[in-house]
């Protein structure tokens, strides 16, 4: 330890404290302008200067950079130290276009408030400023070279903690700027336009392009959860009179403070013009403007009579990942409890419904059993069907982060992701054959002895089963299945079992398959057998690509699941609900989404709830989704008049989670608060409060006055929130399972062995199988549906601002560019993609990152990528449809048929 004095306060530091930090633990504030917490000092801006008295020598250096030494001596703010911040500050401005009265940043300039502090009001330098033009390529920000300090903060920011490196310092002395490779624009650069230089900036030198004017003193902030990808992102949200004009990235445990460009810049949709604002009901075939007594009372009607005349497991409903853990309990508990039925699920029928099936069955626990930071702290990470820095950003800006403090990368991937570029191994796997690599890998394990017999011995059970089986997954079988040389097979084998510390992350490259539950027990294998469970920077760590997914999961919209997880088919489960309810319940497990549609078809189901999704643009085979609408009596609670609202009888305009209070859960169980930031649009209601009135209506009387008394009830019902109050995640959240309220919460599952009843993980030899969906000479073609950074699930709130639609406006697909010779396409050329369920015209793009005889596109937009999806071959125990192997063919349009189309598409 080292023992300094900092303007007189005796000091105990560590060795190697730099006098910034030792500072900091006096409670002594620095100023600084370049300093960023947490990496190497850069010491441009010398703001932070101190005087140091070390061993009979007096100097004046740079608190970022200079450690402490046994008996120094430091003055923060003695004479010296003052007249060299104003001279910093002089020559700072020297180069400072000075408008403050009119600059953006007026109010939150840490140079404006530097100046103000130590009385620096214009420079006494007799110079001109450097003629350098604005950069305003940027659909998101712009860059002013006039109000640049060259403090790096920026490119710091994006090259160390976001880990893109879009930018830098160009050129040296007065000629400097801030700028991208090739003196390009930013626009043309490989900026992702997250924002988070934005942030960083103490100037207005960067600035986000401003859809209204307001003054840092203007605006009221408020602190909720992001509302898009599962990571959870904190985000503070600043308001002028009544509407958002703002987002910066808040400290949550999750997202340290970073954004991606949804989270910092697509919150137009709360405040759009095309927001719901009143209830509708289709008259004479049109849906026209209604009450809330009329719709309410008819919706009501209807479900009474179709109970009535058909019995309630007629009547199904779709809950919703993308609203809160309140809006979910209750909209389970008006099926069960008011409606009398098991007909609920939600969307994570489509995504994450095999991640729940395989690591129950495997571990006994259905979610994530790591931090997302944790992926920092491990030693070897392996991403495998997770395009991670388009769907999980802030997730890829981590790995980004592992990658460049050493750490090794592996990627499984049928797809060469943005993340392959920097990976140690990169295995391109052919679609849908996971489940033989992760054989593959086990075999490799298994011959060399590198599997942690000692733990499998304690914690797994049917190791000499998976032994003997794996034998036939040798390398070279593994290879001719997967396409993966069996020389990267055996060196990843070798990686990810060379340490207690390998973490699997892994989204819907490995879940949305017929197989897609074998898919993740076969990953839950890997991690059994090497011991990589219940340790920091280890486990299995499935992504959920919405925002709510794992909650609306816990809260029981799943048709054979209440609320954490206690079956519907138990009869003391029942017994404890029907008591904590008050009526008695179904005991018959309900439909899936995947079984409810041919169900409509089949006339067993009547009447569709619809609360928050779109599955007209969400789910497979959208032809045979229109036509179950057409034939349902649908009621439809959401935030715009969306495609799946176009088939509705009733709908019912919701609030948006920035007008809402309540709780998200994120993929790692981290439960979080979600706070109302601006009122309600027109007559908009919570979702719970609509379901409140319906269940009233249908004779089961129940009142809640907000959000919290329905999280305090269900606590009373499921174990794992038991501990868990609004008042003790005010701050950071708490991860589940989370018993009692002196309970920490779990950060990491199955330290003492897995959850699984017998405390011992599931080892199931799992068989290689292919896609019934492909293999068809008439559909030669895999297509690989995936999302993109740019957009969230249906586009329903993302293309609502304008830079974001611009930037990613209609469908494509992605063709390698061997196969797109031999189709004579080329780029920017329109083709027809057929499935066996119908066709779809859509621009091509040509890529080399693709493999031969594969195909991709976003899922994102209407009359896309599910026209041609499959909805029949389903996984057999999850009722997941194999989104990401469809049997396609492409065809060139020729030159009438393209010009027609891209005159109806400007259009």
């Amino acid at each position: 330890m080292i023992h300094l004095k900092i303007d007189g306060i005796p000091v105990e530091v560590e060795k190697g404290t730099t006098v910034l930090a030792a500072a900091e633990t006096a409670g002594i504030k620095i100023p600084t302008l370049c300093h960023i917490k947490g990496l190497l000092p850069d010491g441009s801006c010398r703001i932070c200067v101190v005087e140091i008295t070390s061993r009979g020598r007096t100097s004046i250096d740079t608190a970022c950079t200079a450690q402490c030494s046994e008996g120094d001596e430091v003055f923060t703010m003695s004479e010296k130290v003052i007249e060299s911040r104003r001279k910093t500050l002089d020559l700072l401005l020297s180069e400072h276009r000075i408008h403050c009265f009119s600059c953006d940043a007026n109010g939150s300039c840490k140079l404006q408030d530097l100046c103000v502090e130590y009385g620096v009001e214009k420079t006494s330098f007799d110079c001109s400023l450097s003629e350098k033009p604005i950069d305003d390529s940027n659909r998101f920000f712009t860059y002013d070279p006039s109000l640049c300090i060259l403090c790096h903060r920026c490119v710091n920011t994006c090259n160390e903690i976001v880990g893109r490196g879009a930018i830098d310092t160009m050129n040296r002395g007065f000629t400097s700027v801030i700028g991208v490779p090739f003196d390009d624009n930013w626009l043309s650069s490989t900026c992702e336009s997250c924002g988070n230089c934005v942030q960083a900036c103490p100037t207005g030198a960067l600035m986000s392009k401003p859809k209204h004017k307001f003054r840092s003193w203007q605006v009221d902030k408020v602190r909720t959860t992001c509302t898009y990808c599962g990571v959870g992102c904190q985000i503070e949200y600043s308001t002028k009179d009544g509407v958002i004009v703002d987002a910066n990235g808040a400290n949550g445990p999750s997202n340290q403070g970073l954004l991606c460009v949804k989270g910092r810049y697509a919150y137009d949709f709360v405040g759009h013009k095309d927001r719901l604002r009143v209830p509708m009901v289709r008259k004479n075939g049109v849906l026209t403007e209604s009450t809330w007594e009329e719709a309410l009372q008819i919706v009501a009607d209807k479900i009474n009579e179709v109970k009535n005349t058909h019995g309630p497991n007629a009547i199904a409903g779709f809950s919703s990942a993308r609203t809160i853990n309140e809006d979910n309990y209750l909209f389970q508990k008006f099926m069960r409890a008011a409606v009398g039925t098991n007909n609920v699920d939600h969307c994570a029928r489509l995504c994450h419904s095999s991640t729940v099936a395989g690591l129950a069955t495997t571990l006994g626990s259905g979610a994530m059993t790591n931090c997302i930071t944790e992926i920092k702290d491990a030693d070897v990470i392996f991403i495998t069907g997770s395009n991670t820095t388009e769907a999980h950003p802030v997730m890829g800006m981590y790995v980004r982060q592992a990658k460049n403090m050493g750490k090794k990368l592996i990627v499984a991937d049928p797809v060469r992701i943005p993340l392959a570029d920097m990976a140690d191994i990169y295995m391109q796997i052919k679609p849908g054959t996971s489940v033989a690599l992760s054989n593959g890998m086990l075999h490799v394990i298994f011959a060399e002895g590198l599997e942690d017999k000692e733990y499998i011995e304690k914690y797994t059970e049917g190791a000499a089963e998976l032994r003997e089986f794996v034998k036939y997954y040798t390398p070279e079988k593994t290879e001719e299945i997967t396409g993966v040389p069996k020389e990267q097979i055996i060196e990843a084998a070798r990686l990810y079992a060379g340490t207690h510390h390998s973490y699997i992350a892994y989204a819907m490259g490995i879940t949305q398959h017929v197989n897609g539950t074998d898919n993740v027990a076969s990953l839950s294998n890997l991690a059994l057998c090497t011991g990589n469970l219940g340790r920091p920077g280890s486990g299995i760590n499935p992504l959920r690509g919405q925002n709510n997914v794992q909650g609306a999961c816990d809260m029981g919209a799943l048709p054979t699941d209440y609320p954490g997880y206690q079956k519907v088919f138990n009869g003391d489960v029942q017994a404890k609900f029907e008591r904590a309810w008050g009526v008695p319940l179904n005991p018959v497990k309900g439909l899936t989404v995947t079984e409810t549609i041919p169900a409509i078809l089949d006339d067993q189901v009547k009447l569709l709830y619809i609360m928050g999704e779109n599955p007209m643009v969400s789910d497979p085979d959208t032809s045979h989704v229109k036509a179950a609408l057409e034939k349902a009596f649908v009621v439809v609670q959401d935030l715009f008049l969306t495609e799946t609202c176009e088939y509705a009888d009733v709908v019912f305009p919701s609030n948006s989670f920035a007008e809402k209070d309540g709780t998200f859960t994120n993929t790692e169980r981290r439960v979080q608060r979600v706070r109302q930031v601006v009122r309600p649009r027109g007559e908009s209601r919570d979702d719970w409060w609509i379901l409140m009135q319906i269940m009233n209506r249908l004779g089961y009387s129940c009142h809640y006055d907000k959000a919290e008394d329905i999280f305090n009830e269900l606590r009373t019902v499921t174990p794992s929130y038991a501990g868990i109050t609004y008042e003790r995640i005010d701050e950071c959240g708490l991860q589940w399972p989370c018993p009692s309220e002196d309970h920490p919460g779990t950060p990491i599952l199955h330290v003492n062995g897995p959850m699984r009843a017998g405390g011992k993980g599931l080892l199931k030899c799992l068989v290689w199988q292919p896609s019934p969906d492909v293999g068809d000479p008439e559909y030669p073609y895999i297509l690989n549906t995936c999302r993109i950074l740019y957009h969230y699930h249906t586009r329903t709130m993302t293309d609502r601002t304008e830079a974001i639609h611009d930037t990613a406006p209609r469908k494509w697909i992605e063709l390698w560019h061997e196969d797109a010779m031999e189709l004579g396409v080329r780029e920017g050329d329109w083709v027809r993609v057929s499935s066996k369920r119908g066709s779809i015209y859509v621009e091509a793009r040509i890529v080399d990152t693709l493999q031969p005889g594969v195909a991709w596109m976003p899922f994102h937009y209407a009359d896309g990528a599910n026209m041609l999806t499959d909805a029949h071959n389903l996984d057999p125990v999850c009722k997941i449809p194999g989104f990401k192997q469809v049997g396609v063919k492409i065809e060139k349009l020729n030159a009438r048929e393209a010009a027609d189309l891209v005159k109806t598409n400007n259009a």
